[in-house]
């Protein structure tokens, strides 16, 4: 756990009590902070009691006695309109907060040579393979590294800073939204697409919480930009019009802009500005363009932290992948399932489907705006697509006359999509990449593709690991 300083003896009031909520009250505790806790839902108020922490209802407390309010990131702070606790701090006057803000307090509070180095990645997509990539690249290197925030564990459950330490934390709109003097050595920004616009009040309000991963770096720090979008672009462009250097890393050949500090990831490769080029082939774990960019971001942030050339290269080479994320979970015979759930929109699909040249792709789960209209020049490559819950029909609509079959459940697809790869005889693919959110059948992403795993080995799948 990291301890927070800075409310010593101070009542905080603290909204929200899922993972990072609880986290974050036991952080203040720790620190000597009084938090006080509330949550609309029953079981988080009986967890916090149980924990002996003071639960009270924050709907009549008196908000001029509250040093801060640390609000879940899962209660909208703008948008559609601000949650009710969001409009008691402003009228009270009281700062309105996240984890990651209290994490970086925590760190800021510490002596200069006593804190931590600390790495942030965000984006749209691909930030999650790219927070496990540069953590195993970091550690193969020997670096002392903790791995957490929108992925795995809450940044503040993670060990508390030594100074030799790395944190690589993943932060998303929502925390960034609620950050104020966040200052990571290295901060990336992997890409922009159209996501949770209804949180953030449309598409500029999304650019400008994505852009404050940037915004309380100092002059020694690294920023690390995509730029294969034109949000990326303005950003970086916004950076250097600041007079921040930035390193712009691209997936086009020339890169769309110019400048001192390019890193270009084309499939299976990096070129690097100062000359070197690094043959991804050999990593089973990132095919395609979007694993290749996801290792440029690795690269670029080992050697910005000072690990050696070879070593990056070495750590991006092993890397054994991230579940959930094109994660190879098995084959029968030549036909190999992959689990790639953590899609949960079209831009994200897309990324897998340009890694095939022909899947049978099972797709489908409630929709995002737009559904997978923005797909229709992939569609060659499906050799057909298996459509599951409440997109399905939807779904099957926009495939028009690409091949398809309304599965309903993960179970009948990837028993028809078997099926018909097999027939198909050779090398074949059956992907699970939804471009949908799984709240229709499944609590979250993990459980989705713990469900397609289970199909592909009752089917008799071999695991990938005996393989």
């Amino acid at each position: 756990m990291i301890p927070v300083p800075g409310y010593e003896g101070r009542r905080v009031a603290v909204f929200g009590l899922g993972r990072s909520g609880i986290t974050a009250a036991r952080a203040l505790q720790a620190g000597g902070a009084v938090p006080i806790l509330w949550d609309d839902g029953v079981s988080g108020r009986m967890q916090a009691e149980a924990e002996g922490f003071q639960v009270e209802d924050l709907t009549v407390a008196d908000w001029s006695g509250f040093a801060a309010l640390v609000l879940s990131p899962g209660a909208p702070l703008t948008h559609p309109k601000p949650h009710w606790t969001v409009d008691r701090a402003h009228e009270a006057c009281v700062p309105v907060i996240g984890d990651v803000e209290l994490f970086a307090r925590a760190v800021a509070a510490l002596p200069h040579d006593a804190r931590p180095r600390v790495v942030a990645i965000t984006g749209t997509n691909g930030k999650s393979t790219t927070t496990a990539l540069i953590g195993w690249v970091l550690k193969q290197a020997g670096l002392t590294v903790h791995v957490g925030g929108n992925i795995g564990i809450g940044v503040l459950a993670l060990p508390a800073p030594t100074p030799e330490a790395v944190y690589v934390i993943e932060v998303s709109s929502y925390q960034l939204d609620l950050t104020t003097t966040f200052a990571p050595d290295v901060a990336i920004l992997t890409n922009i697409s159209p996501d949770h616009l209804d949180r953030h009040g449309g598409m500029d309000g999304y650019v400008a919480a994505k852009r404050r991963i940037f915004q309380a770096q100092g002059p020694d720090a690294t920023a690390l930009v995509g730029v294969d979008e034109r949000w990326g672009r303005q950003i970086l462009a916004g950076l250097r019009a600041d007079g921040r250097s930035a390193v712009e890393v691209s997936t086009a050949s020339p890169s769309p802009l110019a400048g001192e500090g390019i890193v270009r990831a084309v499939p299976g490769r990096i070129e690097v500005d100062e000359g070197a080029i690094i043959d991804l082939t050999p990593a089973r774990s990132l095919p395609g363009r979007h694993n290749a960019q996801n290792a440029a971001f690795a690269y670029a942030t080992a050697r910005a932290l000072g690990v050696s050339h070879d070593a990056a290269v070495e750590g991006l080479l092993t890397f054994p992948g991230l579940a959930h994320r094109m994660e190879t979970i098995g084959h029968i015979g030549p036909v190999r399932f992959i689990n790639d759930s953590k899609a949960t929109n079209a831009d994200a699909a897309r990324q897998a489907l340009s890694s095939y040249p022909s899947v049978f792709w099972i797709a489908g789960g409630r929709a995002k705006d737009g559904g997978i209209d923005d797909l229709a020049d992939l569609f060659p490559r499906v050799a057909k697509a298996y459509l599951i819950g409440e997109a399905a029909d939807a779904f099957a609509a926009a495939l028009g006359d690409t091949p398809h079959v309304i599965a309903r459940t993960i179970d009948a697809a990837v028993a028809a999509a078997a099926a018909d790869a097999a027939d198909a005889g050779g090398e074949q693919i059956v992907l699970l990449s939804p471009a949908c959110a799984s709240f229709d059948q499944y609590p979250d992403f993990e459980a989705r593709g713990e469900a397609f795993r289970a199909a592909a080995l009752t089917l008799g799948a071999t695991p990938e690991t005996a393989s």
